[in-house]
Parts: structure tokens; sequence; C-alpha cells
């Protein structure tokens, strides 16, 4: 764009001398000691525009001469550039496809005249660890922190990805403490700790930054609910493999007075209170939350409780009858305390009442014991059949047709020789 608008300048020029020219061509005298020129003014114009030119060029030529040492290390410069953007565009087409060793070699070749030597070398970082070679993997990290000091998160941040993937937890630690104290409240780190610290399972340091993992809104609520779940119940059992009271006790103080009602770790800690002869505890706390949120699985622990006055409790859980009548849990629950009680009658209607709605396995077994107690073995067996049966992957026993026959014969005298066979048994 530039020659041609030259081009047409001088077009336009040369145009409008020619026509100055042919209305006066003028005349010139030149004089310079002995010398004399005599020659038209148009012709004096063109000779000293033909001069200008020779000497711009001369003088352009004599400055690339200069110049020229300089001109060539820019142009190396420049094709080494080219060069080693071709090389790492290559090298993570490789590092993408799998090519470790290949995508090694083009990532570090021209790495020192790269643009972006980080890339280069962070990129390189990863193709090493593939490959297994943890020596050369620092080694590209280190030369990454080099080129560009000024970037230790994101270098740190790839150092650490790289040793979590590795299983190499005790560096990691380290690398995210370190970066911890560079960049306080970078939530990408935090998150990392947060993720390395449920790996290994190191839950009381995972307690102390939920706080600030509640506050990421960039991370699903539901999911840091989630964790913070794990993280309380993971502690309730740490301290009860302590086997020390006042531990308990302390990990109950630490989770926040939101989660105490939460089912499954009120669950976890009034089963762990009821491990320890603590049921008295463990029954206030089931009492207060169920009169504020009805979950089956405290309901159910409620009639787990060894209690004093188990009357009490039979009534206090009777009334909670008025809203959950035909709710099997809850009277499975008033069988386990009527037994308690020395109900034995009340017992029995309320543990055949379960099983009518549904109880299933555990309420069968409770009948069954009352019923041997009770003297009534008969029954007591039929009920505990019926239990066996009812056990998950339990499937009927297939019994040949002439035992099957038999069978039936014998049912019909005094002495049969095995009781009657459920109607899902099927001749094999």
């Amino acid at each position: 764009m530039k020659l041609l608008l030259q081009v047409c300048l001088f077009l336009v020029l040369g145009g409008l001398a020619a026509w100055v020219i042919e209305k006066d061509s003028g005349y010139a005298f030149l004089a310079w000691g002995n010398w004399s020129v005599e020659l038209s003014l148009a012709m004096l114009v063109l000779l000293a525009t033909v001069a200008a030119g020779l000497l711009y060029y001369l003088l352009h030529f004599l400055f690339g001469l200069i110049h020229l040492p300089g001109g060539l290390s820019t142009w190396r410069r420049r094709l080494r550039q080219r060069r080693a953007r071709h090389a790492l565009t290559q090298g993570l087409v490789e590092l993408a496809e799998g090519h470790w060793q290949q995508a090694e070699k083009l990532l570090t070749r021209h790495a020192v005249f790269s643009d972006t030597p980080l890339i280069n070398y962070l990129s390189a970082a990863q193709a090493a660890q593939r490959q297994g070679s943890d020596d050369r993997r620092d080694a590209y990290i280190r030369l990454a922190h080099q080129h560009m000091p000024t970037a230790d998160v994101a270098v740190g941040l790839t150092q650490a990805e790289l040793q979590i993937a590795h299983q190499q937890f005790e560096q990691a630690l380290a690398t995210l403490k370190h970066l911890r104290e560079l960049a306080p409240r970078h939530a990408y780190v935090l998150r990392l700790l947060a993720s390395l610290y449920q790996q290994v399972g190191d839950w009381e340091q995972l307690r102390k930054p939920l706080p600030e993992l509640k506050k990421d809104r960039t991370r699903n609520p539901e999911q840091l609910d989630e964790l913070e779940v794990q993280v309380y119940r993971a502690l309730l059992q740490e301290a009860a493999r302590a086997m020390e009271v006042s531990r308990l006790d302390s990990v109950w103080q630490k989770i926040p007075r939101s989660l105490h009602q939460e089912p499954r770790i009120l669950g976890d800690y009034t089963r762990l209170l009821h491990e320890r002869q603590r049921d008295e505890e463990a029954e206030q706390l089931l009492r207060a939350a169920l009169k504020k949120h009805w979950h089956d699985d405290l309901v159910a622990l409620y009639g787990l409780l060894d209690l004093t006055e188990p009357s009490a409790a039979l009534t206090r859980a009777e009334g909670w009858l008025a809203v959950h009548e035909l709710d099997p849990v809850l009277l499975l629950t008033l069988g386990r305390l009527s037994l308690r009680a020395g109900l034995w009658g009340k017992a029995r209607s309320y543990l055949e009442a379960a099983i009518a709605h549904g109880a299933g396995l555990a309420a069968r077994r409770e009948l069954g014991r009352l019923l041997d107690a009770l003297g009534e073995q008969e029954a007591a067996a039929r009920v505990y059949r019926e239990a066996v049966l009812e056990q998950p992957g339990t499937a009927p026993v297939v019994l040949p047709a002439h035992i099957r026959q038999a069978n039936m014969n014998l049912n019909n005298g005094d002495d049969p020789l095995l009781p009657d066979l459920p109607d899902a048994v099927a001749e094999s």
C-alpha cells in the first residue's frame, strides 16, 4: 500500500513537471572557477532529482552495511522463535496424544528461545512424570521457576498436582503448605490442599479450612455439606478408636451446632455413647432431634438404648404414634422398649404389627426371641424360619421331586419327616 502511494505521488509530480516544462523549460547558468555550464532549468531539476535519489540509496546502503551484524542477529532470533513456537505446538499435540517421550523432546528442544518457556517446561514436566522420571520432572519445574520467578503459584500448583498424581503425598503437602504461605487466599490452593487431606485421611487438618472452603462460591454447596459431614463422622470414629471419653466429647463440641441434629452425625455419636453405656445422654439427644426432624435411623437407635426407666421411654415413644401410627420402624422400637420394660403382651403386639407393616428381618428376630422365651417353640421356629427366608440373597433350596413327594406323603400322618415346604420350591 505504501509503495502504491509512492508510485502515485511520483506520477503526479512527474506529470506536473512535464506540464511546466512544456510551457517554459527555463534557463540556468552555473559557474565554478573556470568552469561554466548552460542548460535548461528543467534539465537542472531532473539532474538534481537523480543525484538526490542516488545519494539517498547510497546512504541507505552504507547504513545497512553498518547495521548488518545486528540485522543478522535479529533474523536469527526470529528464526529461532518461529522454530520454538512450532516445537511447542507439536510438543503439546504429542503430549495430548500420549506420546510422552517425543513430547518431552519437542518441548525442551527450543525452550530457551521460546516466548513462553514456562509452558514448555511445565508441559515437559508432565511428560517426564508420565514416563516415571521424577528427577527430570523436578528439574523441569526448577527451570520453569528460573525462567519466570514471578509465577511461583502456577509452578507450585503444577508441581503439587504432579506429586499427588504420583502419590507423593508428603512432598505434595510440603509444596501446598508453601503455596498457602505465598497465597493464603488462593481458592485453588486451598481446594487442592483439602483434597490431599481427604486422600490421606487427615481429618483434623481438613476440619480447620472447612469455613474457608464453604465461602468458595465456585463449588457445589451440596458437595461441601457432604464433605463437612464426612469430616466430622471420621473424627468421631477416630475418637472412638482412641478409647478416650474426653476425646469423643471434645470432637462433639467441635462440631457446629447446626450439625448436631444431622441424622448421620447424631446417629454415630449416640451409637458411640450407647457402646460406652451412656444411654441416658443418647436418649436426650435423640428425643430432642426427633421432635424437630423425624428420621428412621434415629428412631431405630432409640429402641436399642438400655435405659434405667424403659417404661418412661416407652410412654414418650408411644406419643409419636399420633403422627406416625403405621411407621414400621417406630412399631419395632416400641416392641423393643416393651421388651425392656417387661411388657410381653404389648411387645408381641407391637412386633407383630411391625412385621405386618414391613419391618422385616429385625422385627422377626425380636419376635422369635420373645416367643422362645414364652415357651412357644413352634411359633418361634416359624418366625425364625421366615426370618431366614427373608434374608437378602437367600434363595429357596431346590429339592428333587421324589423328596418333595415323600414329604407330602408323610405330612398326611402324625410324624412328618420335613415341615411344609414353601410354594416357591420348584422341581429340579
